[in-house]
């Protein structure tokens, strides 16, 4: 069975905010990608189990969200919340992420080095026995591509890489994809990313 967990890297105040804001999603069907705390900006990335999330999805949790953290208040600091799909280069944090995208070019950066290096960037060939497997050009120099295991637990960080075939995968999910509740998609064809700003 593939793994639920997710790859929760936030510290401090982020770290705070995942914690508040993580059950409150799933009550809602909805799963965190990501808290990021940026200047002013508090950036909280969901989405539907399948992978989408619409402008009424953000707006319906920005509004589960907000009294929370009002109530919390755990950044002691100004800020203004948006929150927002992964968008199409989005982070990669459960393992289903990696089989879903197989195929894809993505970047991955290593916790501590893995054969000698902590940086990976080739296309990705899946899940399986707790390691994400992404074939990489040959270190030695050769045509052939190497497939490498790294550990899942190990990533410090992984996102898929904005190419033609990548947006045009995305482009291909968003029309086949009936919204049960009507609500409509944002974003041009280059940026399908959805904010909602408190």
């Amino acid at each position: 069975m593939m793994e639920e967990r997710r790859l929760a890297r936030e510290t401090g105040p982020a770290l705070r905010v995942a914690k508040l804001v993580e059950p409150v999603l799933d009550s809602m069907g909805f799963r965190l990608v990501r808290v990021k705390l940026s200047g002013p900006a508090l950036q909280i990335m969901a989405e539907r189990p399948d992978g989408l999330f619409s402008i009424d999805d953000c707006e319906r949790a920005s509004r589960a969200i907000s009294p929370i953290l009002d109530l919390e208040d755990p950044i002691p600091s100004r800020y203004h919340l948006e929150v927002s799909s992964p968008g199409i280069d989005r982070p990669l944090v459960r393992a289903e992420d990696f089989e879903r995208w197989a195929g894809h070019e993505a970047k991955i950066e290593m916790v501590a080095p893995q054969a000698g290096r902590k940086r990976f960037r080739g296309v990705l060939e899946g899940y399986a026995d707790g390691e994400v497997r992404l074939f990489i050009d040959n270190p030695e120099g050769g045509a052939e591509k190497v497939l490498v295991g790294l550990p899942f637990d190990a990533i410090s960080d992984a996102r898929l890489v904005l190419t033609d075939a990548l947006i045009e995968a995305a482009r291909r999910r968003l029309p086949s994809q009936e919204m049960a509740d009507g609500s409509e998609w944002a974003g041009d064809e280059n940026d399908l990313s959805l904010t909602k700003e408190e």
